[in-house]
């Protein structure tokens, strides 16, 4: 039998299949000069070929809601900014052909990403896809696009596009397997989604090749080239029962002796709200409020918040909706609140430092909360984003207050956070864990950065280390502790998480019948053993082994 190929495991559950690896790209022609009376001619196919790409994902895109949606609508605006197609002319102009104008045009955006850092770093293997589609449709050639072998597979790539990944279906497509990609990416965010087992950050997938049957474990992070019968039954089974587990089960969380932890969902956008409100929850962890201040000139104005927030607290009448304040900075640029310069902006005047920039940002979000949770029945707590010092939760929970928001909070992001958990909480209500930013600022490691998937995987005991403090913190001054970051997703990794002293979890509605039949199958005593053997663990992979191996 062949070696386990590891990687990261971003979708939970365990699926047996052949492989059908993504075709690469078709290699253009060579490159041409072009004269300058074709120019013109030349400019009108490439801004042509951008046209075609940017119609064809908003046709993909109609149809779809939530994260399939809003990140092709993402791709759209991305292959439709006038910038490019004006850059691609000036190429063309310059005497380059379409393929060449394309490509120069395209890398001159992936550079401005990777030198923005943090999410926009990893949207540069996107601009990749959508340089490849505009070439294709250029030249007339097959435009780069999914397997169909006709059968159900194991879909293996280097890397996924969102346009495809987007359109995967899952009656079609047993498992995902990508050499590259991150716990964080758009192929872990969609497979979570879509509730297929996933492993992303898997270099050892280049030797698999086309029909070789694979078992693929996206709680462990492994694939199993060609797997004995009795290996593939035993997996299939233990899936089965995980399954059945999970369809009998409804209602609050808790474990098997009746140990209560809040399961809720995230909230991004407008069009995930309906999903999530049906979703068996007990509210919202995470109310992201950037979709209102992206892609604008200015901020909106207190009206306009208050009539979005008031939807989404009226969805979730009777429970508990926890809103994040505004996150801008870093990879989230706003024109009003942020300078463009930042020589680093994942270091720079992000989240709640934006309020020292520009104080009325904070001050007017604040007042359309408030004038929202006074006219609907949601419990509504608020909390800021990337909190460094205790200083920083104090003021920020009084001007909550101060506003008629009785319940506010602080993020935990940063290693000093964590570090000094009891003394933010002494002024807060609550605490909310974002696995996804303190695992980059732990160990110093971009989180778009597939080669450095290892060092962000949330399993790493350092950062688990840093859970344990604050869930501890809080317990001991009695404030709620909640995760809202990509570790909430995944079962066995909410028992950790439920043993370390985290009181909440916060995930796609997907992810939430795995997680409560989870918690249902083992005692309070039961997750924290597995947290310490978790915790202590040299490693992350040896975490998960143990934690395996215990459960």
């Amino acid at each position: 039998m062949a070696r386990v190929i590891r990687g990261v495991g971003v979708g939970g559950g365990t699926a047996e299949g052949p492989v059908a690896r993504m075709a690469a790209p078709r290699l253009p022609p060579p490159p041409r000069a072009v004269p300058p009376e074709e120019a013109p001619a030349e400019a009108a196919a490439v801004r042509a070929a951008l046209r075609d790409v940017a119609a064809t994902l908003e046709r993909r895109a109609a149809p779809l809601t939530g994260a399939a949606a809003e990140v092709l609508e993402a791709q759209v605006m991305m292959v439709s900014d006038p910038a490019l197609a004006d850059l691609a002319e000036a190429e063309v102009r310059a005497g380059s052909d379409g393929t060449r104008a394309l490509t120069a045009a395209f890398g001159s955006f992936s550079a401005a990403l990777r030198a923005a850092g943090g999410l926009f770093a990893e949207r540069v293997a996107d601009l990749d896809d959508l340089r490849d589609r505009a070439i294709a449709s250029l030249l007339g050639l097959p435009v780069p696009g999914l397997p169909r072998p006709g059968h159900p597979h194991v879909l293996v790539a280097t890397d996924l596009a969102p346009a495809d990944t987007a359109l995967l279906d899952p009656e079609q497509v047993l498992a995902l397997v990508t050499e590259e990609g991150g716990p964080t990416g758009h192929t872990a965010i969609l497979a979570r989604g879509l509730g297929v087992p996933a492993v992303v950050a898997c270099p050892g997938a280049s030797a698999l090749t086309d029909g070789r049957r694979v078992l693929v474990d996206g709680a462990a992070g492994t694939v199993e080239p060609d797997p004995a019968p009795a290996r593939v039954a035993e997996a299939a089974a233990a899936e089965r029962r995980r399954r059945r587990a999970a369809a009998e089960l409804s209602g609050p969380g808790r474990t098997a002796d009746g140990h209560r932890v809040a399961l809720l969902v995230n909230v991004g956008a407008p069009r995930e709200l309906r999903g999530a409100a049906e979703a068996d929850s007990e509210g919202v962890g995470l109310f992201r409020t950037e979709f209102l201040f992206l892609d604008r000139a200015e901020a909106p104005s207190v009206e306009e918040q208050t009539a979005a927030y008031g939807r989404v607290f009226a969805a979730f009448a009777g429970r508990r909706v926890v809103v994040r304040t505004l996150d801008a900075g870093a990879d989230k640029p706003l024109p009003f609140a942020t300078a463009p310069d930042e020589p680093n902006p994942a270091l720079g005047v992000r989240g709640l430092r934006t309020a020292t920039r520009d104080p009325a940002l904070l001050e007017n979000q604040l007042t359309a909360l408030a004038r929202a949770a006074e006219a609907n029945a949601a419990e509504v707590w608020v909390m800021a984003p990337m909190v460094s010092l205790p200083a920083e939760a104090a003021a920020f929970a009084a001007r909550a207050r101060a506003h008629g928001l009785p319940t506010a909070g602080a993020m935990v992001e940063v290693p000093a956070a964590a570090l000094r958990a009891e003394h933010l909480a002494a002024d807060c209500d609550f605490l909310s864990i974002g696995t996804n930013d303190l695992a980059q600022y732990t160990f110093a490691a971009d989180r778009t950065l597939g080669g450095l998937a290892e060092l962000l995987d949330p399993w790493q005991p350092a950062l688990l280390d840093l859970v344990h403090r604050t869930a501890e913190a809080g317990g001991r001054l009695g404030r709620p502790v909640g995760v809202c970051g990509e570790a909430a997703a995944d079962p066995a990794l909410a028992l950790v998480l439920t043993g370390l002293g985290v009181t909440s979890l916060s995930a796609a509605p997907a992810a939430l019948p795995g997680l409560r039949a989870a918690l249902a199958a083992h005692t309070l005593a039961d997750c924290r053993e597995l947290a310490e053997a978790a915790r202590t663990a040299p490693d992350a992979a040896t975490a998960r082994q143990l934690v395996a191996a215990l459960g």
